[in-house]
């Protein structure tokens, strides 16, 4: 392709600032049409709030944004889009209309702005472009489907679908590749590269991991406090000396397994079946000090099995035991009664409150603990008690009282473990806890969890990163198809008897 072809954007200077936190600092970063970049950092590192800039959605920065040497200004989503850029964020279902289909969702620009201009819509033809548009993608998804229906990988697909009506010139994604599956990522990447060769996109890559990054980008911007720390040629750096780029430190990697002295058993699940899913556990057993891994690819059933002893779904036969006493996990509450904590999958939608404070967050489990006479919250009491959680992991944040939307990823994932500390459970389950999370946060969460495991927890850490699973778990159950179909000895397996089990195998 021609380089006369591609377009430029620069964005030069880029500051902004929220309550407390300054997010960054004089940023300066260039895109050109047709190539593919990375942009990589640890949680909290400015990634997506610069990206959120380019995107219209932070309007009160300092600095200049150019595009083909002209000075241009982003004060909305839809300057955006009518500029040719375009943001795919982490969170598909909250730029997607579940109730309609998938020509409606992705030509939904084109059917507000014709309503705005009480213009004729005319649905057959709405239907034929949203289906041509697939097909250019070499997506087979039928537009008449509600998108309440499709998967999160097809979600996504729908969302660059639109991007590409829209005659997007620079396609940022953020984290894309964190809810799908191997092929899925196989089939996201190869559109990712034609909509860069063939089609003249500029595309962003935001991704933690970073093998990924490697595999498809061209340049690789790093950044670290708010601040671009490094741009390079991807053949120019290797995954050492990014992650060190990322931390500003050395950084060996490796899991911090403690040698916990592990006693007898503290959790017992026999015959297990959920009126939910299709989730059947035989037999399953957590010891005090023990961390168990379920590994499983994405589908497996980890996650509805996370959420069924936990009392999400009503168990339709089976017994619980916690240190030989059977109870019932009736519903949520009373699970949390029975000494169980869950740290579910989706942070955002099913962990925290995104627009309250850490406090509000760190004590939303005990708040008996605070209540005085007529249940009135002692405050003071309230506010102590999360500055100890804040300091004991390391939870950065300027005060107890900032919100949690304001927070990085890997921070919002301490309070959602913060929170079970205080109410001290004896069974805590761990489901993908490391998604989205930078290789520094992944670290502090592993003391974390060992630190629990010497308290003489149960724990459950489900994952389908079996490097995690293999370096953190003392035994390993796998899942296929809602079953465990394999219990592994840790020290005697390796990641391919667990893939091997994990994809079927007998």
């Amino acid at each position: 392709m021609n380089n006369a072809e591609r377009s430029k954007l620069k964005m030069e200077d880029i500051s902004i600032e929220f309550p407390g936190v300054k997010a960054l600092s004089h940023v300066n970063f260039e895109l050109e049409s047709g190539k593919i970049y990375g942009l990589v950092g640890a949680n909290g590192a400015g990634k997506s709030t610069l990206m959120k800039i380019l995107g219209g959605v932070y309007t009160h920065y300092a600095g200049k944004i150019y595009l083909d040497g002209k000075e241009i200004n982003i004060k909305s989503p839809r300057d955006a889009k009518e500029l040719g850029i375009e943001v795919v964020y982490q969170e598909v279902d909250t730029a997607l209309v579940p109730y309609l289909d998938v020509a409606e969702n992705i030509m939904l620009n084109t059917i507000v702005n014709k309503m705005d201009k009480k213009q004729f819509v005319g649905w057959n033809v709405i239907h034929e472009v949203a289906r041509k548009t697939l097909q250019t993608l070499g997506v087979d998804i039928n537009t008449h489907t509600l998108v309440e229906k499709l998967s999160l990988a097809q979600k996504q697909l729908i969302l660059i679908a639109r991007a590409i009506v829209q005659k997007t010139r620079f396609l940022i994604l953020d984290e894309p590749t964190a809810p799908l599956s191997n092929t899925e990522i196989k089939e996201l990447f190869r559109i990712v590269k034609d909509l860069s060769t063939n089609q003249n996109v500029g595309v962003v890559f935001i991704s933690h991991r970073l093998p990924e990054v490697f595999e498809i980008c061209e340049k690789i911007t790093v950044m670290r406090d708010g601040k671009v720390v490094a741009e390079k040629d991807i053949e120019k750096v290797d995954m050492k000396q990014l992650v060190e780029l990322m931390l500003g430190r050395k950084f060996s990697e490796n899991y911090p397994k403690r040698k916990v002295n592990i006693g007898g058993k503290k959790l017992e699940i026999k015959n297990f079946e959920d009126t939910k899913s299709r989730i059947k556990i035989t037999n399953l057993t957590v010891h005090r000090g023990e961390i168990v891994g379920i590994a499983g690819l994405a589908g497996a059933g980890k996650t509805e099995f996370c959420k069924s002893i936990f009392g999400v779904f009503p168990l339709r036969s089976g017994e619980i035991y916690i240190n030989g006493k059977r109870i019932y996990n009736t519903s949520p509450s009373q699970a949390v009664k029975n000494g169980f904590a869950l740290i579910p999958e989706e942070r955002r939608k099913e962990g925290i409150w995104i627009n309250e404070s850490v406090v509000t967050n760190l004590t939303a489990t005990s708040l008996s603990k605070f209540a005085r006479i007529l249940s009135i919250v002692n405050v003071s009491l309230e506010r102590v008690c999360a500055r100890d959680i804040i300091k004991k992991l390391s939870i950065k944040t300027p005060d107890e009282y900032q919100k949690a939307a304001y927070l990085s990823g890997g921070n919002q994932q301490k309070i959602v473990i913060g929170k079970w500390l205080i109410p001290n459970a004896d069974i805590y389950i761990f489901d993908e806890p490391t998604k989205g999370v930078d290789i520094g946060a992944k670290h502090e969460i592993f003391e974390i969890i060992g630190q629990l495991a010497e308290m003489g927890k149960g724990i459950i850490y489900a994952s389908c990163e079996f490097p995690e699973i293999l370096g953190i778990s003392d035994r390993i159950y796998v899942m296929y198809n809602g079953q465990i179909v394999k219990e592994l000895e840790t020290e005697k397996t390796s990641e391919e008897e667990i893939l091997y089990y994990a994809t079927g195998g007998k």
